[in-house]
């Protein structure tokens, strides 16, 4: 039989029950007279329903590692094997996202710059144009059309010499360790650097929007777009015509190494299309590509075409954007899982704080920061900032730890709102749980972090359960062999939210709706959520 344990502890009159293991279901049973009448009876129900969720036989051979706490005091109410270090997924991003408000500031923002040290002469400015960035995730093509802009509302109608990239800013390192090679052509792995362009409001940065739409005869090629237009990939177009009423049936996907982006498969006349996100293998080239569009469209020719360079030190700035601060990019980084804003994060903490814009030094600096919340570093591994990576450890325990410590920050009301809501419809307020918990006690009430990988899934935040008393939780669950296992995450959750200290019944989840998300990935990562 699984060892457990089970400590009463009395504070400000009140009695906590700390349970371990998968036998508390048979505590009350086998010791009815441990404790006073009345005092550990619902808590002993929560535990017991608790239990047999975890036996659900998808978990048989997995690992499951659950932990519940008292948000205010901090102790443990429920416990199953807290101290497994499992992979967190995109729970990762709650340390990410904690340390990086701590070390950069809810204010911060990213700054990017069209600087020359080159001498106007009228309308024609001679000498090379630099387009330095900082990381900023939300650069749009709009974005580079103010800047492009700012130029020519200055006169500029000629630049003598080339735009030239300076993506400096970060080291040169553009995917995350031990990210799987198949995943490179994906929107949600896409290649990190310090100079980029997102496509639309989600800010996926690096990415580009391929639009697959019908021609007017069955047969014929498939129209291809790019949103926005960019000479940064190149497009094979193999995806054709179907007849009315066939359906969509198309891949877009990036070839291994290369810039070419293949369309293939068919899309039915006179239907609507499909739209497809594709990573760009050189996001620094993208944006100088965008910005040189832009200036184009602004009425500034530029004779020397584009290459990459440092912006020399004293050099004149012609125009400038500034990001959304940090405090608002929580909102689509946390609601919708972006791997890349968790990246730009960890190599800005690099920079800030060593001067580094690397992997490295950020990890180092998440790292230095944890023992603050709480967090034992000595039990967790960490590899990137995300949750990609296969090798990032963490028990439930200690992302617990993070979330109680995380409620004396300044900050953490800005937080606790851009986790994703559980069962509200809004994308930019449910976010990866919009779809999940609709309906019952946890629908409004749960703020939490979702995670999946292939074989991991997690749940970990806030949920106020009946009596009106916030409770911190985190679900892990690693190694098992079926779709992933999200419904239990959400019974457990609405378990939390129906459970009062006031009764001892028996609360049924089995009513929790199933909701239509992928096995194996963020929904956020395939455009479900």
């Amino acid at each position: 039989m699984a060892s457990w344990t089970r400590n009463l502890a009395v504070t400000a009159g009140a009695t906590a029950l700390v349970v371990t293991g998968n036998v508390a279901s048979h505590l009350l049973a086998a010791e009815p007279d441990a404790a006073p009448a009345g005092v550990t009876t619902a808590i002993g129900a929560l535990a017991a329903d608790l239990d047999a969720i975890l036996t659900d036989p998808r978990l048989d051979g997995g690992q499951a590692s659950v932990v519940v706490r008292d948000a205010a005091t901090g102790e443990t109410l429920y416990e199953h094997d807290g101290a497994q270090r499992l992979m967190p997924a995109s729970n990762e991003k709650l340390l990410t996202s904690a340390v990086a408000l701590d070390v950069l500031g809810p204010g911060y923002t990213f700054d990017t710059t069209v600087a020359t040290a080159g001498q106007r002469t009228g309308p024609i400015l001679r000498g090379d144009v630099y387009l330095r960035g900082t990381g900023d995730p939300t650069l749009l093509a709009s974005d580079y059309a103010e800047l492009a802009k700012q130029l020519a509302d200055d006169g500029v109608r000629v630049v003598s010499g080339r735009v030239l990239a300076d993506d400096t800013w970060f080291d040169d390192v553009r995917l995350g360790n031990d990210w799987a090679w198949d995943d490179e052509p994906y929107y949600y792995a896409a290649p990190v650097s310090a100079l980029t362009v997102a496509p639309d409001t989600d800010y996926d940065a690096g990415t580009v929007i391929v639009g697959v739409d019908p021609a007017a005869e069955p047969g014929a090629p498939a129209v291809v777009t790019l949103t926005p237009e960019t000479d940064a990939v190149t497009i094979v177009n193999e995806a054709t015509t179907g007849a009315a009423g066939s359906g969509n049936d198309v891949s877009v996907e990036r070839e291994h190494g290369t810039d070419r982006i293949i369309v293939s498969g068919t899309v039915a006349a006179g239907g609507s299309g499909v739209s497809e996100w594709a990573s760009v293998r050189e996001p620094t080239d993208y944006a100088a590509d965008v910005f040189v569009r832009a200036l184009a469209e602004a009425g500034v020719r530029v004779t020397g075409g584009i290459g990459r360079g440092v912006t020399p030190s004293g050099a004149t700035v012609l125009a400038e954007h500034r990001s959304m601060p940090l405090s608002q990019l929580l909102v689509p980084f946390l609601k919708l899982s972006n791997n890349g804003h968790a990246e730009v994060l960890i190599k800005a903490m690099g920079r800030e704080v060593s001067g580094a814009g690397t992997w490295a030094a950020g990890l180092a600096v998440l790292r230095e920061a944890l023992p603050g919340y709480g967090v034992d570093t000595a039990t967790i591994a960490n590899r990137d900032g995300s949750g990609l990576s296969r090798r990032n450890l963490i028990p439930a325990a200690e992302l617990a730890d993070l979330l109680v410590a995380a409620q004396d920050r300044p900050w953490f009301d800005v937080w606790y709102e851009a986790l994703p809501i559980a069962g509200v419809a809004d994308r930019m307020v449910g976010g990866t749980l919009r779809s999940r918990m609709r309906g019952t006690p946890a629908a409004g009430n749960v703020h939490a972090k979702t995670g999946s990988l292939t074989g991991a899934s997690s749940l970990s935040g806030y949920v106020d359960d009946a009596d009106g008393r916030r409770l911190v939780f985190s679900i892990v669950f690693n190694d098992y062999l079926s779709g992933k296992p999200s419904d239990l995450e959400d019974r457990i959750a609405v378990r939390l939210a129906s459970h009062s200290e006031g009764t001892a019944a028996r609360l049924t989840t089995a009513d929790v709706p199933a909701a239509d998300l992928p096995d194996d990935v963020e929904c956020s990562w395939v455009k479900a959520c």
